[in-house]
């Protein structure tokens, strides 16, 4: 099998084993009277509120909540993982821990779900072409904008609503500082090289 079908079936499992994971939590949820909601969503400003940081992304208020961050979840993180098991995690990870943070000191109320992690995938994915200078990546970047370019309005603070904006703003932080991160760095010039420029 060729890396980068070995890849895509490696990265298919994961995203599949994330959001199958969130799906079986918020059943457990459900069952638990919205206990894991209350205990260990992210409370802003609250030291008892830092575990959500960890957990909250796995939380989701009910179902389409929950679906609304499945599909783009699956897509983006499919894409992020065509690059390598790595670069993935440290994409996600950093996304997963911008939103989380961000939101637990900036945010307005006890904040869940994947939205945080969704932006910061979406951002990586948008981003990381320019850093690299790689034509196709730039491509992939178009055909996402005008997909799901949209919800970068949702970084924007809205009067009334239950979004958090914080956690999807901090997400797409997370998502830039991770394609920066993660930039291709061109080799240094050789030896020989420098000499002729000396």
């Amino acid at each position: 099998m060729r890396p980068l079908a070995r890849r895509a079936q490696a990265g298919l499992l994961t995203v599949v084993g994330l959001v199958v994971s969130m799906w079986v939590v918020f059943f457990l949820n459900a069952l638990l009277g919205n206990l894991l909601v209350r205990t260990l969503g992210i409370a802003p400003r609250r030291v008892d509120g830092l575990d959500g940081i960890v957990f909250a992304p796995l939380l989701h208020g009910g179902v389409d909540h929950l679906i609304s961050n499945t599909l783009p979840l699956l897509v983006l993180g499919f894409l992020a993982f065509l690059e390598g098991a790595r670069r993935f995690g440290v994409a996600i990870g950093i996304s997963w821990i911008a939103s989380g943070l961000g939101t637990w000191l900036f945010g307005g109320g006890l904040t869940i779900g994947a939205s945080g992690v969704v932006f910061g995938l979406f951002a990586y994915l948008v981003t990381r072409g320019f850093y690299n200078r790689d034509l196709r990546q730039i491509l992939l970047a178009v055909v996402l904008f005008a997909a799901y370019g949209s919800i970068l309005w949702g970084v924007l603070p809205s009067v009334g609503s239950n979004i958090s904006w914080q956690a999807h703003l901090f997400g797409a932080l997370g998502g830039v500082l991770a394609a920066s991160l993660l930039r291709r760095r061109s080799d240094p010039p050789s030896a020989d090289r420098r000499s002729l420029h000396s």
